[in-house]
């Protein structure tokens, strides 16, 4: 918690102020400490200035919009960010999910539901951030998870917090199916997103493990595993 009094500091970035007020209220009357700002330049100079737990971010705002800031954030930071939009296509949730978003919001929304998904969300980075002692190592793979470092060969490769989180489902069941549910369960916490977005993302972990000595195997009907790749 960033705030002397232990409450979560959440930022509230969206240029429809009527809706920022919205959403500020009903998540101060659920105990958090709530910032708000209207377009993509405050929002990132707050992001960069100050600390908070969690930001909820409208897409399309003047300035940078939402994909953008969360592009930069990522460079430097895992802030559990929300998504609250207009946008309802897969395309768009996709995209949101590739940026590192770890959740996705359409307007019109319910304010009570969005209240429930921030709380999921802050309790699953909590449960991240929790200290602990374990490495995973399979095939030329080596995965340093307190560090949230992943290399092979020794060299490093670049991973999204998602695609890292994904990678540790996969190294502690190595050989064991799992389906797109229990992938969504277990790495997104929540069946919102759809089974599209566990495809989209094993595509691209399956093209950073080259030279592993590891791969993701479809189990058709079933779901995926990882394995060691059988040399041709």
């Amino acid at each position: 918690m960033n705030t002397s009094d232990g409450l979560a500091r959440i930022l509230v970035a969206d240029d429809d102020k009527n809706i920022a007020e919205l959403v500020r209220m009903y998540l101060r009357k659920a105990g958090y400490d709530v910032t708000t700002a209207h377009d993509g330049d405050a929002a990132e100079r707050l992001l960069r200035d100050e600390a908070f737990d969690l930001a909820i971010l409208d897409i399309m705002m003047p300035g940078p919009d939402g994909l953008q800031i969360v592009r930069h954030l990522r460079k430097r930071s895992e802030l559990p960010v929300i998504f609250l939009t207009a946008r309802t296509s897969d395309v768009d949730k996709v995209a949101g999910l590739q940026y590192g978003a770890d959740d996705y919001v359409t307007k019109p929304f319910n304010p009570a539901e969005l209240v429930a998904r921030v709380q999921s969300v802050l309790r699953r980075s909590r449960t991240t951030a929790e200290p602990q002692s374990e490495t995973i190592a399979a095939g030329e793979l080596w995965m340093d998870i307190p560090n949230r470092r992943a290399t092979v060969r020794g060299e490093v490769i670049t991973l999204t917090p998602k695609e890292f989180d994904l990678l540790a489902t996969f190294g502690r069941f190595l050989n064991v199916t799992l389906d797109r549910e229990k992938l969504l369960d277990l790495v997104w916490g929540t069946s919102f997103y759809g089974m599209r977005t566990v495809d989209v993302h094993i595509v691209r972990l399956r093209s950073k493990l080259e030279g592993s000595g590891l791969r993701i195997e479809t189990v058709w009907g079933s779901g995926y595993r990882l394995v060691e790749a059988v040399p041709a």
